[in-house]
Order: structure tokens, then sequence, then C-alpha cells
């Protein structure tokens, strides 16, 4: 139970009561069913993402694989907005966990749609008569707009604590093993996700905005520090968020907001930085947009859209850096357009190799940086752009960053620029073909993995 309880708090759920499984005062429970699934709800039922916790309990005398299981959660959608979710918390790895959305063929008055949640093979086995314990969840509009849980099948705006509902349902091996299924269900198809590759990091960037517990607990955060580059001291969490996007692979994307009025205290620059990632050597690779105009107010800005792996101590003999800097009406006193490909073997000017391909970029792009064997490949859409060995090459691990921000300040007036990020994706040790990455990344999507991270350990 303190386990629990400090998953909880950490998830931001309070410290609400959760009884042993056994205890539930549901009169199945002395049911032969092979499973049971628990809820505790931790949204009000006007919310902008609804919170169930689910837990699962093998009431069998086997042990039960988890990728043999699936858990549906139905819902009301409110209109023709498309819902995202994600994991928050849950012992199991929320890199294990599986989500998809649906639509019932034949809606039921309280349940046209369902929030699936499924488990990869590294999610392991439920001994008999044990639980997953609380599986941390959040289903959201990609619209952001607020949910009216109210008409919402498995929502119980009375389950303060864990308690046995029949209105989630679990499937096992396709078959309905817990629950009661609206009108219209079918049961799931679709068979057990693989586990994910060692040394593999994955991001499709599905989360509610830069305060989402998810987006904590899985490394990233948004700068809000002092310094530079750009204008100093102006970092702001306000500038992230995750729109819909029908051009996103998923229909949503990561995007990163510079704001200014041409003064320094009108400005607001954004970055994303990860400094749990820990990549080093192998391939790292994120499907960008990067604009060659504002999205609202005069135009002209040098902006900086930037993709970049850097040392966390910034003091470290063994700094490095490994940049992608996109520039379309230049910058650092040099003409636009112009993209920069940056290595850095120490942090002292000099210390760098360099190049400037100088075209426009407007658009998606594939972005690939490849470290290995003593040499670091810069390439674009499978286009080598750039290479170098020696100076440069990564020495110790580096936390993965976006950024958006201004050189200067060239004139006065409001104006906004917006840079998008679909996914990121790295695998330690192997130099990967664009191909491969692409394939990896169209089967996390279809599988309905949002988020992987198994790099080795710092």
């Amino acid at each position: 139970m303190p386990l629990l309880l400090v998953a909880a708090v950490l998830a931001g759920v309070g410290t609400a009561l959760y009884p042993p499984w056994g205890s539930s005062s549901s009169s199945d429970s002395g049911s032969a069913a092979e499973l049971k699934v628990r809820y505790r709800n931790d949204a009000a039922a006007a919310a902008t993402a609804a919170k169930p916790w689910l837990e699962i309990v093998n009431t069998s005398k086997k042990p039960i694989a988890l990728s043999d299981v699936v858990l549906r959660y139905y819902f009301t959608a409110d209109d023709t907005s498309a819902y995202g979710s994600n994991c928050v918390q849950t012992y199991v790895g929320c890199s294990n966990v599986t989500q998809r959305t649906g639509a019932l063929d034949d809606p039921a008055p309280t349940a046209s749609h369902y929030l699936e949640v499924g488990f990869t093979a590294g999610a392991g086995s439920l001994a008999p008569g044990k639980s997953t314990e609380a599986i941390g969840l959040q289903l959201y509009r990609l619209d952001h707009k607020a949910l009216n849980q109210k008409n919402d099948r498995s929502f119980d705006a009375e389950a303060g604590h864990f308690t046995e509902s029949k209105l989630v349902t679990a499937y096992l091996k396709g078959a309905l093993a817990w629950g009661e299924e609206p009108g219209g269900a079918k049961a799931p198809s679709a068979g057990p996700a693989a586990a994910a590759p060692a040394g593999v990091l994955f991001d499709s960037f599905h989360y509610t905005g830069a305060d989402d517990p998810a987006l904590a607990a899985n490394g990233w955060q948004a700068r809000t520090g002092e310094g530079g580059p750009g204008i100093r001291n102006t970092w702001s969490a306000a500038g992230i968020s995750f729109p819909a996007d029908a051009k996103a692979q998923e229909g949503q994307a990561l995007q990163l907001r510079v704001t200014t009025d041409g003064t320094k205290q009108g400005t607001r620059q954004s970055e994303l930085q990860n400094t749990k990632a820990g990549f080093f050597t192998g391939t790292l690779a994120a499907r960008i947009y990067f604009s060659d105009k504002p999205t609202s107010g005069r135009g002209g800005d040098h902006i900086n859209e930037s993709f970049f792996a850097i040392s966390p101590n910034h003091a470290s003999s063994k700094y490095s850096e490994l940049d992608y800097e996109y520039m379309p009406n230049g910058g650092w006193g040099a003409p636009g357009p112009r993209l920069d490909t940056t290595s850095w073997g120490g942090n002292k000017q000099g210390d760098q190799v360099t190049r400037a391909t100088k075209q426009r970029f407007q658009g998606w792009h594939t972005l690939m940086i490849t470290a290995l064997d003593g040499k670091v490949t810069y390439s674009m859409d499978g286009r080598e752009l750039f290479s170098s060995r020696g100076k440069g090459f990564p020495r110790e691990r580096m936390g993965i960053h976006f950024s958006t921000w201004l050189v200067d300040l060239p004139f006065k007036g409001p104006r906004t620029w917006d840079m998008r990020v679909d996914w990121v994706y790295g695998q330690a040790g192997r130099a990967v073909p664009l191909a491969e990455v692409q394939k990896a990344a169209d089967g996390f999507h279809g599988a309905g993995t949002h988020y992987v991270n198994t790099l080795p350990k710092p």
C-alpha cells in the first residue's frame, strides 16, 4: 500500500484510499472469471482530460500473459473532435502499454467510442491472485476543449477509490473475460504488440500540455530558466503545446511557439528538453515542420528553429553537442535561408565543425543524426548534408532538445512563429537508414505505442 500511495502522489492524484482487491463489495466476487477490473476516477465530470485509473486482477489459478489482455473504457464523443490518450504511471512501464481510440459500429446511448488499452510482451505476466496495481491513463480531445463525462458509460464520479467496475471490459485472447459490453461492441481483433527492442527511444508527443504529468514522467520539461541563446532570459512554458495536426501521423504534434512585440519584455521563446533520454552513439531522428513565415504578423525575423543533442553539464570536460539550426531569414551576420549542421567537441568557440546548407526547407522533413565509429553524419529525408570525423564526435551522453528562438529583435510589432515536431526516434549503437527509421515509427503508431525508452541507463 505505501508504494501505491507514493505512485499516486507522483502522478498528482492525491492520497485516495486503495483497499486490497479482495475486499471489493461487488456481488460477483465469487465469480469464476479469470480476470477482474477495478477502476478509480481522478477527474471531475467537466475536465480537459479524463483520468481513469485501472487495475487488472488475475482471479484464475494460472499465470496470464498481459500481452493477451485488452481493456476497453467506454465514452461518448462530445462532437466530431478526435481524441488522444497517454499513460501516466504503471509498474509494468508505460513503454509496455498500448492505447487506441475507436468507434462502436452501433453506438449505445452512453458509449459511442472506447479507449482500448493493451500490453506488449515486455509487460510480462500476472501470477494467480496478483494484480497489475494502478495503471494511470489520460483521455482528452485533440482540440483540448473540456470533456463532458456525465454521459460516458465507464465514468463514475463517485469512484474515489478502487472498486470493481463491470462498465470497463476486459478481453483475454480476444474473448470477453470481464464486464458488460455496450450494444454494438465487437471483441478486439489485433494481436499482442511485440516488446520494444533494447536501445530504442520513441515519442509521438501525445500530451495535454506543458503541465501534463506524463510529459514529466517521460523526462521532458519546458525550459523556463535564464540564459541564451537568442533573447536571453525569455524562455517560457507558455509556447509549448500539443495541437491537432492533420499532417502528423497520429493527428497530434508538439508545437514550439515564439511570440514577440519587438521588445525583450514582450518576447517569449520556447524549448522542450529531455535530459533523461541519454543519447550517446547511434541514430537520432525526428520529423519536424520548419516555418519560413510567421503564423501571424510581419516576417523577416532572424528566427532559429533547432533540433539538437547536448551535454546536460555545459562545463563538462567531455562536453558534446550535435545541432540542426534552421534560419530561413539568416542570422549571426549571415544571410538566409540556411540550415546549419554543427558538431561540438568542447564548449569554446573553435571546438566545433560546421556546414551551412543554403536553401529553403519550409514544410515537413525527417532529420537524422548518425554518430558511429568516430563519424557524425547529418541527413534530411535520406539526403546526406554533412559528415565529419574526429572533432565533434560525442564523448558523453546527451539530452534531446527542440527549440525556437530569435537571434535578435530587428523591428517592433507583434508576431508569432511556430515550429512543430511529429515524433522523435533514437537507436543506440546502430546506424539506421531512413527507411528503417520510418518503418519503426510506423510500427509504433500502428500498435498504439505512444512512448518507448529502452535506451541504456546512464
